[in-house]
């Protein structure tokens, strides 16, 4: 007859090895792309739908990554924002510009994360737990940039994509002006905020930042912009079925890693105090922390409806 403990810990040790061969090999690669809508066009608008990417996280290896995210350009959405993280290896611009293939084609508007500008580095991935509000501006950071960020911008823009690196911008799509705001990474504190009013006059301003760090999202939201997308959470990447994400590596709240939500700061009645804010869970995750529970990588397709539109299903 089998001994209890000995029963007991084998079951534990295979559990343990299913969850990890799940994290590790099975879910990275279970891509999923999300659907939402968004109430915040004028009255009788009619909707446009807006395909967010972020935290591709790419090495040139990646090709069942790379052939999910190339057909996402059969979406045709009206727009594409890219909230920044696209490298994970040196190589890797040639299989960016691949991977995004069509989408380049259409109307978008990037940033930059840190992951952009610094290849990964071999470190402990139990400190991905450990560091879960704290802004990393040492260590790893605190060396020369070497992935070939400046070559991906040229390429980004040459294809049409706006650069929105702590700079405003306007972007005419489907018959509609959108003003737009973005900062630089603000995880690296290379975030430039500025006092410039929104622009009340564009059918639609947005704001978009890799990492939603607290400063930023409040700074936008009091100026008056109703919507804003980030990226950089990775949706906790791991997260426990029933209490969600355990971090967020930035000083948002661990409920808001991912999806859609409201951001709410104090203000007057003149102002607006509300702006509805996606967070992206990501399409990838760094090499030197390649794991995910609970939390599928994923692109989302927003659809802005108007403000006096029925809620579409989620």
């Amino acid at each position: 007859m089998p001994h209890p403990v000995r029963t007991a810990a084998a079951l534990a040790t295979g559990s343990a090895a299913a969850a990890l061969g799940w994290a590790t090999v099975v879910e990275p690669r279970a891509f999923a792309l999300r659907t939402v809508s968004v109430p915040v066009l004028a009255p009788g608008s009619a909707p446009l739908r807006v395909l967010h990417l972020s935290d591709l996280h790419l090495t040139p290896s990646q090709t069942i990554k790379q052939r999910w995210v190339r057909r996402l350009a059969e979406l045709e959405p009206d727009l594409v924002v890219n909230t920044g993280d696209n490298l994970s290896h040196l190589d890797a611009l040639p299989s960016v510009l691949r991977t995004y293939g069509d989408l380049l084609d259409l109307p978008g508007v990037f940033v930059f994360g840190s992951n952009d500008y610094f290849s990964p580095v071999l470190k402990n991935p139990l400190g991905y737990l450990s560091g879960g509000t704290g802004v990393a501006t040492r260590g790893a950071w605190r060396r020369p940039a070497d992935l070939p960020f400046e070559a991906m911008r040229t390429e980004f823009t040459r294809r049409g994509w706006t650069d929105l690196t702590n700079r405003h911008d306007e972007v005419h799509v489907a018959g509609r002006r959108l003003s737009f705001v973005g900062v630089d990474d603000p995880h690296l504190q290379y975030d430039e905020l500025d006092d410039e009013p929104v622009d009340t006059s564009a059918d639609l301003a947005i704001g978009v930042t890799h990492a939603p760090y607290l400063r930023v999202l409040d700074r936008w939201t009091s100026q008056g912009y109703p919507l804003i997308l980030a990226g950089h959470t990775h949706g906790g990447q791991l997260r426990v079925p029933f209490y969600g994400a355990l971090i967020t590596n930035c000083d948002l709240d661990r409920t808001r890693a991912r999806g859609l939500h409201r951001h709410h700061v104090e203000g007057t009645a003149a102002v607006q105090t509300d702006s509805w804010l996606h967070v992206s869970a990501g399409l990838g995750c760094a090499p030197t922390s390649p794991v995910r529970f609970a939390c599928r990588p994923e692109a989302t397709l927003l659809t802005l409806t108007a403000l006096d539109s029925p809620r579409l299903p989620s």
